[in-house]
């Protein structure tokens, strides 16, 4: 029997770890709202985004980092919050953070981890940031927040579009619960559900969203804590603005994956109106479907400060661990570079609107 041959992309990757995952797990991840047509249009959102190379540029030197909130990444990339790396791998969060520290790749760290702040902080070698979102205990959500802090976080990344669950059907056919012996690590209370009960996630994690949720909530977590707090799941111009004036370091345009409102904006097609509606004044970072190198590209060519991927990593995670998630971000750092000398950009600041291709009703804001 012929071996496998090794993964050339990131969906090699998926393949590894649809083999090696329980069907729990693997649905899990994969899962979205309903009838997942945001998952699926997130990432033909990107492949209908045309480019127009520039020819005959000198490219043999070329510099893919790049500047974001006051530290210089070696690519636009960043590994998304995703939940329970554990049901992936054995060693959870830590191997994806020593992954992602090979590769100088920032990691945002979900609150529904099953490693805690503190021990995925002991390991990173790159920026660590912390996900959270609003709970029914709005205290423990400001405990939280600080305890980030404390333990080294350089941000926060604060979930909007998730006042209440979305359905996910996947998940609630296999009763899918937290897996006994597994803990939310950082969400921890005494009395306190845990979710290794209920039957879908808006069962076992209900107490950790609130649908009170407002503005008003990221002033006080603002306020709470001395390093910069990011809003996530925007995909209005008007509600990017908000969160600014509202005292948010930048934006990140994201529909959680598909996982949350069924039919909302693909990331690809919400992002031009946030760039535009911001104008300069905050960071815009992006994920949502994002698979190649030239994704990145796409979306710095709209605006877009940085981008972020989530699936694929745990796809890494559960193929081989911290260097399945190293070699996942690798292959978009090196998709990455060889898209700039392919499409005649030398640096960052060279991938420019002018490379996308303005069809009739597409790219309205550049």
């Amino acid at each position: 029997m012929n071996p496998k041959p090794e993964p050339l992309c990131v969906e090699d990757f998926e393949r590894l770890a649809e083999d090696r995952l329980e069907r729990v797990a693997w649905d899990y991840y994969r899962s979205g709202a309903w009838g997942e047509t945001t998952v699926a249009a997130n990432r033909s959102a990107w492949t209908r985004l045309w480019l127009r190379p520039r020819c005959a540029v000198d490219v043999s030197a070329r510099d893919p980092s790049t500047d974001l909130l006051g530290y210089r990444l070696p690519c636009p990339l960043l590994v998304a919050p995703t939940a329970l790396h554990r049901m992936a791998h054995p060693e959870g969060e830590v191997a994806t953070a020593r992954g992602a520290g090979d590769r100088g790749v920032p990691l945002v760290l979900s609150s529904l981890s099953t490693c805690t702040v503190e021990e995925v902080a002991a390991v990173a070698r790159s920026p660590l940031w912390m996900q959270i979102y609003v709970s029914q205990d709005r205290g423990f959500t400001r405990a939280l927040a600080q305890r980030a802090q404390a333990a080294g976080c350089r941000g926060l990344m604060v979930t909007v579009d998730t006042p209440v669950w979305g359905v996910r059907e996947r998940d609630i056919h296999n009763g899918f619960r937290v897996p006994d012996g597994m803990r939310m690590a950082n969400l921890e209370r005494p009395g306190a559900p845990t979710g290794h009960a209920g039957r879908g996630i808006g069962e076992a994690l209900g107490w950790t969203i609130d649908a009170s949720l407002t503005w008003k909530d990221l002033e006080a977590l603002r306020s709470a804590v001395q390093i910069p707090v990011l809003v996530k799941g925007v995909l209005r111009g008007d509600d990017a603005v908000r969160a600014i004036d509202h005292g948010a370091s930048g934006v990140v345009v994201s529909n959680h994956g598909g996982r949350q409102l069924d039919g909302a904006l693909p990331t690809a097609e919400a992002l031009p109106e946030v760039v535009a509606a911001l104008a300069g004044r905050a960071p815009v970072i992006v994920d949502g479907g994002i698979r190649r190198g030239i994704d990145i590209l796409r979306a710095l060519a709209m605006g877009a400060a940085a981008v972020q991927v989530g699936r694929p990593v745990l796809w890494g995670l559960a193929a081989d661990g911290a260097q399945g998630v190293s070699r996942v971000l690798g292959m978009l750092q090196a998709e990455f570079s060889l898209a700039m000398a392919l499409a005649g950009c030398r640096s960052v600041a060279e991938v420019t609107p002018d490379l996308l291709h303005r069809s009739p009703g597409t790219l309205a804001h550049f």
